[in-house]
C-alpha cells in the first residue's frame, strides 16, 4: 500500500464531518481472540467464546454505531485446513468475507509469535484490494520490548495499512483501533439502527449462547460434534420468554456426554445460557434443552442446510 494512497486516505477522512460507515472482516488463525475482540468493540457479547479452536463457524455480524460512524464487523471462523463439509463451508464463509469489505483485521497472537498459519493467511491477504490492519493481540502476554522485533517480522511479510497492538480480554487499545478504523471507511449511510448491535435473528445468538456453554464444559472428543438449533421461541401469557432447543451430537456416546450424570451437565448449559441469554433478551428465560444424534451430521450437505450453513 503506497504511502500516497495512505495520506489521501487521511485526508479525506479528517474533514467535513460527514458520516462514515462500511464493513470489516476480522481474520486470523483459529483461537487467536476473534470473538473477544468482536466483542469488545461492540461492547456487548454477541460471539461466543471458548479456548476451543474453530468455535466460531458462521460470519457473525456485530454493528458499532456512534455519531459520525457505522463499522459492521463480520467475525469470520478461524482459518485451517478443512476436514469436513462443516470446514469446507467455515472456509468458504472466511473466503467471500474477504471479498465483502471496506478493510481487514488480520488478528494475530503476539504471544506465540509468527507461525506457519500467520503466513498462510498473509498469503492470501496479499491479493486484498482493501486496506488490511495487522492487530496483535494478547499484549498483556509479552513484554513491552518484545514488541518491536515481532512487528518487524509481519511487516516484512505485508504491508500493513496500520499496526495495532492490543489486548481484547482487557480492553486495551481497543477504541484507538475503532478510531483508526473510521479514518479508512468511506462516506456512507448508516446501515442499521442505532441500538441494533447484529444483524443475526435473536434465535441464532441465542443457539450460539447454548453451545458455548458445551463447549466450556465438555471434553475434547465432543466440541465439533455439536449443533444447536432452536425449535420454539416465543414469548408467553406472563412475559416469560419460552425457548426450545436441540442440542445435536454426531454419535450416542456424545449424547451421554452432553446429558451427563442424571442429566448434571445438560442442568449447567442450561442454567448458564439463560444467564446470558437473560442478559441478550433483557427479559426473563425459561429455556428447555433437547439432546439427539444426526449421526455424521457435519458432512451431510441437508443437514448442514437445515441448521443455517449456507454458502451464499
Amino acid at each position: 500500500m503506497s504511502n500516497d494512497w495512505l495520506s489521501k486516505q487521511g485526508q479525506s477522512a479528517g474533514g467535513g464531518g460527514k458520516f462514515r460507515s462500511g464493513f470489516v472482516a476480522i481474520v486470523g488463525r483459529p483461537n487467536v481472540g476473534k470473538s473477544t475482540l468482536m466483542n469488545a468493540m461492540i461492547g456487548q457479547k454477541i460471539a461466543i467464546m471458548s479456548d476451543k479452536p474453530q468455535t466460531t463457524r458462521n460470519k457473525i455480524h456485530g454493528v458499532y454505531t456512534t455519531d459520525e460512524a457505522q463499522i459492521v464487523f463480520l467475525d469470520t471462523p478461524g482459518i485451517h485446513k478443512p476436514n469436513s463439509k462443516l470446514g469446507d463451508y467455515m472456509m468458504k464463509a472466511a473466503d467471500t468475507a474477504l471479498g465483502e469489505v471496506d478493510a481487514v483485521l488480520f488478528l494475530a497472537d503476539v504471544s506465540e509469535g509468527l507461525g506457519g498459519g500467520d503466513r498462510y493467511i498473509m498469503e492470501r491477504l496479499k491479493a486484498a484490494k482493501t486496506p488490511v490492519f495487522l492487530v496483535l493481540n494478547k499484549i498483556d502476554k509479552v513484554q513491552p520490548e518484545e514488541l518491536l522485533p515481532i512487528i518487524g517480522q509481519y511487516k516484512d511479510f505485508l504491508d500493513f495499512a496500520e499496526v495495532v497492538p492490543i489486548s481484547a480480554l482487557q480492553g486495551s487499545n481497543v477504541e484507538t483501533l475503532l478510531q483508526q478504523i473510521t479514518r479508512y471507511l468511506p462516506e456512507g449511510p448508516q446501515y442499521y439502527p442505532a441500538d441494533q448491535i447484529t444483524d443475526h435473528p435473536e434465535q441464532f445468538v441465542c443457539a450460539e449462547m447454548i453451545r458455548e456453554k458445551i463447549l466450556q464444559l465438555t471434553r475434547e472428543e465432543v466440541p465439533h460434534s455439536i449443533a444447536v438449533a432452536i425449535e420454539d421461541m416465543r414469548v408467553q401469557d406472563n412475559g416469560v420468554v419460552y425457548i426450545g432447543a436441540v442440542i445435536y451430537v454426531e454419535r450416542d456416546s456424545q449424547k451421554g456426554i452432553v446429558i451427563g450424570k442424571q442429566g448434571s451437565l445438560l442442568k449447567e448449559v442450561g442454567k448458564l445460557a439463560r444467564r446470558d441469554i437473560e442478559t441478550l433478551l433483557g427479559s426473563k428465560t425459561f429455556l428447555e434443552l433437547w439432546v439427539k444424534v444426526k449421526k455424521d451430521w457435519r458432512n451431510q450437505e441437508r443437514i448442514l442446510k437445515d441448521l443455517g450453513f449456507r454458502h451464499e
